[in-house]
């Protein structure tokens, strides 16, 4: 059964993920792939608190859902996400990090190696 999807944007980089998957034999894009296909009601959003708990200096989370600006982040780190809140992008970068789409780590990062999934 073909999932329908509200935002087109979304579907896109579902299927991107997958694809991604499937060429470099690497199973973390099909899993944020799966989490990025759920409900609106179960889709996972990451504030920056638990981001700056899980993470160390240096280090790259993805949190397939939306980054909200809750909290504070103290060290510098890369957080790839289908989308942020404006706050959480300013404080990110303003900690020395930085902010890429899905499809940009997906690219830089093809084997999905050293990356952690946040939800």
């Amino acid at each position: 059964m073909k999932a329908r999807y509200s935002n087109p944007e979304r579907a896109r980089v579902v299927r991107l993920l997958r694809k991604a998957a499937r060429e470099h034999k690497a199973r973390i894009w099909r899993r944020i792939a799966e989490l990025l296909e759920k409900p609106r009601r179960r889709r996972i959003a990451v504030n920056l608190s638990r981001i700056n708990r899980y993470t160390k200096p240096g280090e790259i989370a993805v949190v397939p859902g939306k980054t909200l600006g809750a909290g504070f982040l103290d060290h510098p780190v890369t957080v790839a996400a289908f989308s942020f809140s404006a706050k959480a992008k300013a404080k990110i970068e303003a900690a020395g990090g930085r902010c890429l789409s899905l499809e940009e780590l997906a690219s830089a990062n093809p084997k999905g190696s050293n990356i952690k999934i946040l939800g």
